[in-house]
């Protein structure tokens, strides 16, 4: 194999690039990620790391789950989530029982710059090459192989995993994605230190608040007294209403449930916009030598949102796929289709009724409702809880029966 060369090339170093590719050098198979920018880069997101990323970083070493734990200057240990109703009622879930010798918690709060970078770090060198500072330009399928352009060089490939975001060069060109606004969302996110009544343990805040519906406004605490904070909604209702997301954003904080937390908070930075292509629909995500990984496959929350663990969770099923598929001399094109349905069989479920959550936002009085009676009634709030950890539970959300059992147990 010559120089430029590889069996596989990762478009893009994020968390579904570099699952993959830590997966793929515990199965000793060659690749090379190219990445546009230089680490340590920053990336606009919530931040949020949920069980999931925990779970996928123990499969590869436990040691590093438990690292994350003592990096106390960039992750902050999340242990619940606080929902609150458009009408104000606010309730408190962990996302599990706290044993009193904890030693990992379920999910964490970190800056993507230092989580991308801490993950970066842990590649190695043994059957992976880097190429940063290196952006793709083209990508063109034969029948024998790909071939990558960068600013730089050309590469063959007998498999491209695109791992490479939103606005993928090779979702666009090769699986003619685009933007569906009733499938996206748009997303600010701003960094404020001083705000008050952060929860010491870490939990995470989802305010569904009337100013921010049928989206919502969020807060999570970091290290150093920090929070990212943000406000998310769906692109169609945005275009159709022509909502001021910016304007939006500092309405809520300035609104009477927040003023007097956000007093004497300052702004660090500037307040900034991306997009979520969200898992609402199924779409193809294995076409010939190419694989879509990550937002590049469309495979963020619709209800909250989250997105890093479903990413790495789609690099390691591109991985499994990609060992299951090698052959002698070359990869099985026939076999890389168990790749759509895996992640499918996987994730689709919890998309799904995460598709149905986020369409009960648009019935505020069922919010309120619900969220009274979590508040009111703690074996519910138990069985709340549970659910984060299962989705069959989870689907009882979905159900007519579920809200009857709440009404009159």
């Amino acid at each position: 194999m010559s120089e430029n060369q590889y069996d596989v090339v990762i478009i893009g170093a994020g968390p579904a690039g570099l699952s993959a590719s830590l997966h793929l050098t515990k199965q000793k198979i060659h690749h090379l990620i190219i990445e546009k920018a230089n680490f340590p880069r920053d990336k606009i997101c919530g931040d949020a790391i949920s069980g999931k990323v925990t779970s996928v970083i123990r499969t590869l070493n436990p040691e590093w789950a438990s690292e994350l734990q003592s990096i106390n200057e960039s992750f902050t240990p999340s242990w619940g989530v606080i929902f609150s109703s458009p009408e104000g009622v606010e309730v408190a879930i962990p996302f599990k029982e706290k044993p009193a010798d904890a030693k990992e918690s379920p999910g964490y709060i970190v800056k993507r710059i230092d989580f991308d970078h801490w993950l970066y770090q842990k590649v190695s060198s043994s059957y992976c090459s880097v190429h940063t500072g290196e952006k793709v330009e083209n990508v063109r399928a034969h029948n024998d192989y790909c071939e990558i352009q960068t600013s730089h060089v050309v590469y063959r490939a007998k498999v491209v995993l695109a791992a490479d975001g939103t606005s993928g060069l090779v979702s666009k060109a090769h699986f003619g994605q685009k933007l569906e606004r009733d499938h996206h969302c748009a997303g600010l996110r701003a960094y404020y230190s001083g705000i008050k009544d952060l929860h010491k343990e870490g939990y995470i805040e989802l305010h569904f608040v009337k100013e921010s519906l049928p989206g919502y406004f969020w807060i999570f605490p970091l290290p150093n007294g920090q929070a990212n904070v943000g406000i998310g909604m769906l692109s169609s209702y945005i275009s159709k209403h022509k909502v001021d997301l910016k304007k939006l954003l500092q309405e809520v904080i300035d609104s009477p449930k927040f003023a007097e937390r956000f007093k004497d908070a300052d702004l660090n930075g500037k307040v900034l916009g991306w997009g979520l292509p969200l898992g609402s629909k199924k779409r193809e995500l294995q076409k010939g030598r190419f694989i879509l990984l990550g937002d590049a496959a469309s495979l963020i929350d619709p209800f909250t949102g989250e997105g890093i663990g479903n990413a790495m969770i789609s690099g390691r099923i591109a991985a499994e796929v990609l060992v299951e598929a090698k052959g002698q001399d070359d990869f099985d094109l026939g076999a890389l289709k168990a790749y759509e349905d895996r992640v499918y069989n996987k994730l689709w479920g919890e998309l799904r009724l995460s598709r149905i959550m986020q369409r009960l936002i648009r019935y505020p009085w069922l919010f309120n409702w619900v969220i009274r009676k979590i508040k009111s009634n703690e074996e519910l709030k138990k069985t709340i809880m549970y659910m984060f950890d299962n989705v069959d539970l989870r689907k009882q959300f979905s159900k007519p029966s579920f809200y009857f059992k709440i009404l009159f147990k």
